[in-house]
């Protein structure tokens, strides 16, 4: 810890993160703090031109309203995501978004992005609210506009990457910074800023992974993303939302290839080892599940549920027919000459598809001797996810904008936590789901926004109460004391009583979350009596987490994710023992409350106290604005 260079940076607003939302704010910031002459710091634990959920590429856009056709209207997107989250959302926020979002994928084109256009110059929908993209270089070029705007704010802009941020510094009810500490050196950072913009990503690996050993990489969502937003909003004593609300995508076997291109673009089918098509004959079990399971489209977690039912019953694996959806269009062309040719254009797009975005399915297919014009492909549901973005809705509990907020869900500013001064955006904020890509940069501006005119409008000061920073420090940077003290007590570095290496915390905290609060391995199943067994276990575990230990910086980082995912765990399974019905049947199960309740048609929030380590639960009501 000696060597440590403590590195302090004074700004006036603090973003944190480098993916899409991030990318958002770092435009929009620098736009008005040029006006303003105020100061924007970026931090990224990653490089931003590769950082975040798109860092592989993307192959569609999946949230685009367009507005100006006329074909669609605000009120539909909100409607859209209302039934898809079975009835629980934040209306305000989705609307806001959804007001914006369109300026945000016109930017993206302007900047480079290659969308796809038919003959007639028309974007190409690959379903209502999808856009066919050329996304491989998609988050590099968002990168690339983020990095220019602020590269104009001169002196007055700057963006550290390679810094991985843990804590929040809290000064009474205002957030007034956060600490961190560099992957690359030995270099300890203090951020001081007047308001700070949450944007750090969801979490994955909280459960345990069906791609186990060499494989444990490769989940869908990705694995550096490891609750860095939960927990800087949770510690800084932000009220929280949907902690119960985790996504499980269904996706292309072991390598988590997107399906979503094959479902709304090639219009395929997905049927069981028997060739049934699970979305027919199941469909009487959609009416236990009314008034959600009656709408369309069905509801992502109602779709999973009706898959997983054949799994149970054995009827698996469940396959997606490509061989038969590019016969199908190939076969529509009429003449052979014509569908031959169209044929090999959607062998193609299908390699395309993961080409763009999933380029480990490619490999799969190619080692499993796959051609998706001629045999189908597996499919299967991934394991849980913490993700405000998608289909899921975890994240803080944010203020709505002032013209469309109902009583009680506007304070102040535009996506500002309960915390003065701490924003959130992205996978960082709850309760306004399907904004994906587009709609999470357009929200990252949107925040960003808000944020400068809170330092413009509250001139909250430049210092502040910051607490003991050295007594910080020294927890931050213990794991590496740990290793350091204990190394020689082992012949063995791997096993030591004195301390926990980061993987073998990881593995433990997955094996509790997977067989206790509804992963893989039982089935997405769990109950009252498994939920509190797990809280016992993973408060033993937050008392094993003092003796993590570190080799280097890299397993220092490490250490602090695993703290970090085991908050968004405690979150989780406090969230799902309070609400006492199943509500998202393919999400999660609850054996001893196995229905949905009219009288849970409410918000899950919880907050944490810091200074006792108490949680609150509470319910909060849903208020339409359509």
């Amino acid at each position: 810890m000696a060597n440590f260079e403590t590195v302090e940076v004074k700004t006036d607003l603090l973003i944190l993160g480098g993916g899409m939302a991030a990318c958002g704010a770092a435009v929009e910031a620098a736009h008005w703090a040029k006006k303003n002459n105020l100061k924007v710091a970026v931090v990224d634990k990653a490089a931003m031109d590769r950082s975040g959920a798109v860092a592989m590429g993307l192959s569609a856009i999946n949230q685009y309203v367009d507005l100006t056709s006329g074909n669609n209207t605000i009120k539909d997107y909100v409607d859209y995501v209302r039934n898809d989250l079975m009835g629980v959302t934040r209306e305000d926020l989705v609307a806001n978004i959804a007001r914006h979002v369109d300026s945000s994928v016109h930017l993206f084109e302007k900047w480079g992005l290659p969308i796809w256009k038919d003959k007639d110059g028309n974007y190409v929908h690959e379903g209502r609210w999808q856009l066919m993209i050329n996304g491989e270089s998609y988050k590099v070029i968002v990168a690339e506009a983020a990095k220019n705007a602020m590269a104009e704010l001169g002196d007055l802009g700057e963006i550290f990457e390679r810094v991985f941020i843990t804590h929040p510094l809290v000064d009474g009810d205002r957030c007034v910074g956060a600490v961190g500490f560099s992957v690359r050196e030995e270099k300890f950072y203090v951020f001081k800023a007047r308001a700070v913009l949450a944007a750090m990503g969801g979490a994955v690996h909280v459960f345990k992974p069906r791609s186990s050993g060499e494989g444990q990489g490769r989940a869908w969502y990705p694995p550096w993303n490891s609750g860095s937003s939960a927990f800087f909003t949770i510690q800084a004593g932000a009220e929280m939302t949907c902690q119960e609300v985790r996504f499980i995508p269904v996706r292309f076997k072991d390598a988590y290839g997107p399906v979503g291109a094959w479902f709304l673009l090639f219009k395929s089918r997905a049927t069981n080892a028997l060739g049934e098509t699970y979305m027919q004959t199941r469909r009487p079990e959609l009416e236990n599940w009314a008034p959600y399971g009656m709408v369309k489209p069905v509801p992502a977690n109602l779709r999973n549920w009706l898959m997983m039912l054949d799994v149970m019953e054995g009827k698996g694996p469940i396959y997606m027919r490509t061989e038969e959806a590019i016969q199908k269009i190939a076969e529509s062309e009429g003449d052979e000459k014509a569908a031959k040719k169209k044929l090999k254009e959607l062998e193609a797009e299908a390699w395309e598809d993961f080409l763009d975005m999933t380029i480990s399915q490619a490999i799969l297919w190619a080692a499993q001797n796959i051609q998706p014009e001629k045999a189908p492909s597996e499919i299967a549901a991934a394991e849980p996810y913490f993700i405000g973005s998608h289909s899921g809705a975890s994240g803080a509990w944010v203020s709505g904008p002032k013209d469309l907020a109902p009583e009680g869900y506007f304070w102040g500013y535009d996506n500002m936590t309960t915390v003065k001064g701490l924003f959130a955006a992205g996978d960082a904020s709850g309760a306004s789901s399907h904004k994906f890509s587009s709609g999470s940069h357009a929200e990252g501006r949107i925040a960003a926004k808000a944020a400068i005119n809170f330092i413009v409008k509250e001139n909250p000061p430049a210092e502040a109460n910051y607490g003991d920073l050295d007594a910080l420090k020294k927890e931050i940077l213990q794991p590496l004391d740990n290793f350091e003290t204990n190394k020689d007590k082992t012949t063995d570095p791997e096993t030591n009583p004195h301390y926990i290496l980061p993987r073998m915390y990881m593995m433990r905290l997955q094996k509790m979350m997977d067989e206790y609060a509804g992963g893989v391995t039982a089935q997405f199943t769990t109950s009252q009596k498994n939920l509190e067994r797990c809280l016992e276990l993973l408060g033993m575990l937050k008392e094993d987490s003092k003796n993590l230990a570190a080799r280097d910086l890299h397993e220092l980082m490490r250490c602090w994710e695993n703290v970090q995912r085991t908050y968004q765990a405690e979150a989780h399974v406090r969230s799902i023992l309070f609400r006492e019905e199943t509500r998202w049947p393919g999400y999660y199960f609850r054996s001893d409350k196995p229905k949905m309740d009219k009288e849970w048609e409410v918000f899950v929030n919880c907050k944490y106290d810091a200074k006792t380590g108490e949680w609150e639960m509470k319910k909060v009501p849903i208020k339409h604005i359509f």
